[in-house]
């Protein structure tokens, strides 16, 4: 057979040089299995793909693969055939030495160490190669096959095609037969099991594949049984990677059992390149390497000094299945995580998997960093960029460099909208509305310069990454007030940030209506006018935003929606009422204010603060508005002639109104003060003041009646009348007082809320004070009494015309014994008035009065210099220390002209303790100086005392201390002198005194009996 290529002199050298030296004979076995079985292991098909590149770049033709995988029962057959140069006697050569490429001279070839072929011992025992030949002067070439009619026609690109087809194979059971004939080899051979190198040892084909039309050359490799599934999942893996990595080939078909798919890369300007319809961004460098970086590689790299770098960026995602690793150029083991595939001439380590450290491949960081920018420079301006900028963290250490490298680089790109660098560009973190006012709109100018747009998130690391300064909403709210734009500005600014966080609003700049262009930091505590009208407000300090710039945004951030009564609510209303007297316009406070009050319809006392505003008198004088009347006010007549009080400008009357006017204090009757939440306590101690005549006193009194509480009690809604010290005429003043809306803060009795919630009522402030001054008559009206209760009679005169009850009862004039004692203070007022000798009082009231006194269990009173005591049957008032409290009637004749306080029975010992007066038992003897006989008590006595004792002591004369007594108790035994003092022994000593009577009846005739009994039930 022809042998086209010399491979039989390339067999005799190297049988003979393994002959000479069995060494070389296994340093070329091990090797070759290293490669195989290393660095290019499931390495064919992308070898196959490499090896059909350089073709077609060596040709300069299109360069096309087509890749055939055929499985039967018989076996797998991988064919690849591709257009390009066609094998020769140097390819041979090279292919069937180790590491010593036929391609050194190509600077264009992607192979460059000369054992990429060695992936086929992986998968195949009899690789072969056939190529077409260029047509010779006679129509084939020497050493070729005869060409025939179906080789006939033309080679890639054009050339002639008639030369002949020529092949070269490679079988390990032939090379076995040759090196097992070596005897030096022998030994060798059977230490290795049989297996020698396979493509050390080339041979003719004897039956050489057809070349398909249109290819140049095909590979065949009759595929290793359990190689079938590793080259199934290589020609799975074919995708955009290998069409990028090796841009001679412009087009690859995979057919697998008769299952088509092409992949087909059109390569169009601009760095575009479109595989099956994907869109890939390309930008490529290249160049010649420096010598000082080629010290450390191998002979024939630094042959071939030049570099190359590749950038492939997919236009959409990163396909599905495609390995983020270098390529160097084809597929590394290096990982590479950035979102854009790097091709680069990488120096490999020995296993062809990995880059190898060093000065080139740190050259070639930079390359690739520098490139990477370059890329991203090249693609529209838009925040996919920020997609595109890698991360610190990298999946290995070469990634991790390259991603130094370019992050090193991204602040000087002008990659930004305007082509700005990332070091002259601003990110504002706030809502996209804002950042494009902030921006112009309109065609204003920005506010801030460099201003990335709203669709450039700020908060992203990527934009930190290019030297973006990023700055918080707070920081350029800080930094607005500086900015002169119109209140409509304002306006826009504020419904850009109507979702901002308010925290960061605090300091928002707020133009202010009336003075131009002035503008306050923060919109709390300003008003926004709500049916108010700013103009001539400004004299009263009040800060009102500009009309033009009002927007929600403001008042969620503190500022207050304001109608009259609110502005009037202000602070500011307030301090320039109260330095109404002192303002460079009085004239002009005094009109914003009453503005103000009559579009609020304030009621009379409702702001008891405005009666301190200064308003002009009819003398030409200021007056507090508190201290004027209306010129027909009641009031002229009834204060004092020393009141300082004026009447109200006829104008002033005339423009605001009398309505108006009394709204501020000014008089047309007696001014009301009203309060909310008012604080007893804080009254009572004077910590705080509601203006009002002993408002302290009135406040403690209430504290006593309510009782210790554990917090301050309040009344929530207080009202009370002012100026009533200043009253001269109480007649007429009453009778105005009687009516409203006066008439409610009197008879009304003002509640206090406790702390546990409940409520008690106490008397108003202003019937507490009209309580306490001499208003009925001259005279305090609890001097004075309703008819009704005669229990007073006597004590009290009868309250004077003209008022009605329900005025009477809250002014305080008495109703009753039982009310009286009720009040704080009554039992001593009355105890003070019963010692009063001109104050007629009958022994039946007495009697009463002093049962009532015992009876009042929270009576408290001073001991007293006199009393009304009973003297010998008569009323009169002596000195408190001869008088003596009656505490058993059987003293009673041993008591002639003593004076006694009589109360109903059991009730001595309570006016002994009240009136620190001795019980008149303490003060007799008692001696029994006769003898009594036993006898029973009748049993008819029982009726109507069934406690009554078994047995008295009866006595012809009881004679006690010298004195003849009916009857006597006081040592414990009942003495009776007769039916008289028996029947009131027996009443007393059980306790029923009111019965005594009954008893001395039924005694002194038992048969009467049912007869009292009946009368008895006939009691109400």
């Amino acid at each position: 057979m022809p042998d086209a290529f010399g491979t039989a002199a390339l067999r005799d050298r190297v049988l003979r040089a393994w002959a000479e030296s069995p060494a070389r004979f296994r340093e070329d076995a091990n090797a070759e299995e290293d490669y195989a079985l290393g660095g290019y292991r499931d390495r064919v098909v992308i070898e196959l793909a490499q090896n059909a590149a350089d073709a077609a770049s060596r040709a300069a033709v299109p360069g096309r693969l087509r890749l055939t995988l055929r499985t039967s029962p018989a076996g797998a057959v991988l064919t690849a055939a591709n257009t390009g140069g066609p094998l020769d006697a140097a390819g041979v050569e090279a292919l069937s030495t180790l590491r010593a490429s036929a391609k050194r001279d190509e600077t264009g070839a992607t192979g460059r160490f000369g054992v990429g072929f060695a992936a086929v011992v992986a998968v195949s025992d009899a690789p072969g190669i056939a190529s077409v030949l260029p047509a010779g002067p006679d129509g084939h070439r020497d050493g070729g096959a005869p060409r025939d009619d179906a080789q006939g026609g033309e080679l890639a690109g054009g050339r002639t095609r008639g030369g002949g087809t020529a092949g070269v194979g490679w079988s390990r059971a032939r090379a076995r037969e040759l090196v097992e004939a070596v005897p030096a080899l022998a030994e060798e051979v059977q230490r290795r099991g049989g297996h020698v190198p396979l493509l050390r040892l080339p041979f003719p084909l004897d039956d050489v594949p057809s070349v398909p039309e249109g290819f140049d050359t095909v590979v065949r490799l009759p595929l290793l049984e359990d190689a079938v599934a590793s080259v199934q999942r290589q020609l799975g893996d074919v995708g955009a990677a290998l069409m990028l990595a090796l841009p001679a080939l412009e087009q690859v078909e995979i057919d697998v059992d008769g299952d088509v798919r092409r992949l087909t890369a059109e390569r169009r300007g601009s760095g575009e390149v479109v595989i099956n319809g994907g869109s890939w961004r390309t930008v490529e460098a290249h160049g010649e390497i420096p010598g000082a970086l080629l010290h450390d590689r191998p002979v024939e790299e630094r042959a071939r000094p030049f570099w190359q770098v590749r950038w492939a960026l997919p236009e959409d995602v990163w396909p599905d299945g495609m390995p983020s690793v270098v390529h160097a150029p084809t597929p590394s083991d290096e990982r590479l995580d950035l979102p854009a595939l790097l091709i680069a001439s990488f120096p490999l380590a020995p296993d062809r998997r990995h880059v190898a450290p060093g000065a080139l491949t740190d050259f070639l960081v930079e390359r690739a960093a520098e490139n990477y920018v370059r890329l991203l420079g090249e693609l529209p301006v838009s925040p996919r960029v920020l997609d595109l900028v890698p991360g610190p963290v990298g999946a290995g250490e070469l990634d991790a460099r390259v991603r130094r490298e370019i992050r090193e680089r991204l602040p000087e790109a002008p990659l930004l909208p305007h082509r700005t660098r990332g070091r002259d560009a601003i990110a504002v973190d706030a809502p996209a509305p804002f950042v494009e006012v902030l921006g112009g709109l309109g065609g204003e100018d920005a506010v801030v310069g460099g201003l990335l747009p709203p669709e450039w998130p700020a908060r992203s690391p990527a934009l930190a990454a290019l030297g973006v300064r990023r700055v918080e909403l707070a920081d350029v709210i800080d930094e607005l007030a500086a900015v002169d734009r119109e209140p409509a500005w304002w306006h826009r600014v504020y419904g850009a940030l109507d979702g901002a966080a308010r925290d960061a609003l605090g300091a928002l700049p707020v133009p202010l209506a009336g003075e131009a262009g002035r503008v306050v930091r923060g919109p709390r505590g300003l008003l926004i006018a709500d049916g108010a009208d700013p103009a001539g407000l400004d004299v009263l300090g009040l800060r009102f935003v500009h009309p033009e710039a009002v927007h929600p945004l403001l008042t969620r951030l503190g500022a207050i929606e304001a109608g009259p009564r609110t502005v009037l609510a202000d602070p500011g209303v307030r301090a320039a009422v109260e330095e109404s007297f002192e303002a460079d316009d009085p004239d002009a406070v005094a009109e914003a204010v009453l503005g103000l009050v009559g579009a609020a319809h304030v009621d009379p006392g409702d702001e008891p603060w405005l009666a301190e505003l200064a308003l002009p008198g009819d003398d030409g004088e200021l007056y507090p508005a508190g201290e004027l009347l209306l010129p027909e006010s009641p009031l002229r007549a009834l204060m004092a002639d020393d009141a300082p009080f004026g009447v109200v400008d006829g104008e002033v009357l005339e423009r605001w109104g009398a309505e108006t006017l009394t709204a501020v204090g000014v008089l047309d009757g007696f001014a009301l003060a009203k309060a909310e939440d008012v604080n007893l306590m804080g009254l009572a101690d004077e910590v705080e003041t509601l203006e009002l005549d002993d408002e302290d006193l009135w406040a403690d009194d209430a504290l006593r009646r309510i009782g210790p509480q554990d917090l301050p009690p309040l009344v929530p809604e207080f009202a009370a009348v002012r100026d009533l010290e200043l009253v001269d005429d109480w007649a007429a003043a009453l009778r105005v007082l009687a009516g409203p809306p006066w008439r409610a803060a009197i008879v009304d009795p003002a509640h206090v809320t406790l702390h546990n919630g409940r409520r008690v009522a106490v008397p108003s402030y202003t019937a507490w004070w009209l309580g306490r001054h001499p208003v009925l008559d001259g005279r305090r009206p609890g001097e004075f009494r309703l008819g009704g209760d005669e229990s007073l009679a006597g004590l009290y005169d009868i309250a004077p015309e003209g008022l009605d009850e329900r005025l009477l009862l809250a002014l305080g004039v008495r109703t009753s014994l039982e009310e009286l004692l009720e009040e704080p203070g009554g039992a001593q007022e009355l105890l003070d008035r019963l010692a009063e000798p001109d104050r007629p009082v009958t022994r039946a009231q007495s009697g009463v009065l002093w049962t009532a006194l015992a009876d009042a269990a929270d009576a408290v009173i001073e001991p007293p210099e006199h009393v009304r005591a009973i003297v010998d049957g008569e009323v009169e008032v002596v000195e408190a220390g001869d008088a003596l409290i009656l505490d058993s009637p059987d003293l009673l004749p041993l008591l002639q002209g003593q004076p006694l306080i009589i109360a109903a029975q059991g009730r001595d010992a309570r006016l002994a303790e009240l009136l620190d007066l001795p019980p008149a038992g303490d003060e007799v003897p008692g001696e029994i100086e006769s003898e009594g006989e036993k006898r029973p008590v009748p049993d008819v006595v029982r009726a109507f005392l069934p406690d009554a004792p078994a047995d008295y002591l009866a006595h012809d004369r009881l004679i006690v201390d010298g004195e003849d007594v009916p009857w006597w108790t006081r040592d414990g035994a009942v003495h009776a002198s007769g039916v008289h003092g028996l029947a009131r022994a027996l009443a007393w000593s059980t306790g029923n005194w009111r019965d005594r009577l009954l008893v001395e009846a039924v005694l002194r005739a038992p048969e009467s009996l049912h007869v009292l009994l009946a009368e008895a039930d006939l009691e109400p």
